[in-house]
């Protein structure tokens, strides 16, 4: 079989649809159907099926597309045999980052990076929401997500996506210095009701954390503004227009805000490295993955 083709079908399978993989691959819609259409008469069964305007793989699509993951899976182990023999683990390294993440962990990374031979890493920021994540990693070597304490594992874990912890971040209510609550050590959810809050948008990891607080009051809470940068939104705190939930390690920075831990609830996120399983065989990719997981613990360890 075509390896191109095996590749074209999970990329439709991780993207949901043709348009959307043919945008990763570099290809027209038409091109991404006449492999599909060759895979399709090539294994003598049926692998997509029309589900309104959209496209879906059948069961034997599914099955076909995991054999897809264990091939590329083969071959990049292969070129690692290669590379580790040859001692050419060198090349570019695509790591993208939410927003808060970003500027929490890249620029070390880059910093560290510049000691090895040979490695380059292009980064970008991709905050999405929290069921977008693991499609970014048909396009960027490592992914650096985020999800809630408690919440649900990724969408694809396991033989489809390799998972690598990297931190977990406390998130603490963020409070104008002149608020009542500004003086104590520690807040709790029923101290928070009747408060106006600067959340995030519907599913992003933090709005997850202030569902919880919400259960933990028993009241809902009252949402004036939805703003996903977290600065933006501590800028706007310390203006009085509300208080928000922001992450301990990135946040807290303006002088006019003061962050409370919370008590009661376990509120904080998981920032975890996705990759897809035959990207994380390549040598190149794995250097940079140790040095992320470097950076990380440097991070926990100075805050702890």
């Amino acid at each position: 079989m075509d390896l191109r083709a095996l590749e074209t079908l999970r990329t439709v399978r991780t993207q949901g649809g043709v348009a959307a993989a043919a945008a990763v691959l570099h290809l027209t819609p038409s091109a991404v159907s006449q492999q599909l259409a060759a895979l399709s008469r090539e294994a003598g069964v049926p692998l997509t099926e029309r589900v309104g305007r959209g496209l879906r793989l059948t069961a034997a699509g599914d099955a076909l597309a995991d054999a897809a993951v264990d091939v590329a899976v083969a071959v990049e182990r292969a070129r690692a045999s290669l590379a580790a023999f040859t001692g050419a683990a060198e090349g570019t390294v695509r790591v993208s980052a939410f927003q808060s993440g970003a500027r929490l962990l890249l620029p070390p990374l880059l910093t560290r990076v510049r000691a090895l031979g040979g490695v380059r890493v292009e980064c970008s920021d991709e905050d999405v929401a929290q069921d977008a994540f693991p499609a970014l990693t048909d396009r960027v070597d490592v992914v650096v997500a985020h999800r809630p304490d408690g919440g649900a594992e990724w969408a694809g874990d396991g033989s489809r996506l390799r998972v690598v912890p990297l931190l977990r971040e406390p998130l603490d209510v963020a409070v104008p210095r002149g608020h009542p609550l500004a003086g104590r050590d520690r807040v709790r959810a029923g101290d928070l009701v009747g408060e106006e809050w600067i959340a995030v948008r519907e599913g992003f990891p933090v709005a997850t954390v202030l569902a919880a607080v919400a259960a933990g009051s028993g009241a809902a809470p009252r949402i004036a503004h939805r703003i996903n940068d977290f600065s933006i939104a501590e800028a706007m705190v310390a203006a009085g227009h509300g208080i928000s939930l922001l992450p301990r390690f990135t946040g807290g920075g303006h002088p006019g805000v003061r962050l409370l831990p919370l008590a009661g609830v376990r509120a904080g996120r998981r920032v975890e490295a996705l990759l897809r399983p035959d990207t994380a065989e390549r040598l190149v990719v794995r250097r940079v993955l140790d040095e992320l997981v470097a950076v990380a613990a440097e991070v926990t360890g100075a805050s702890a």
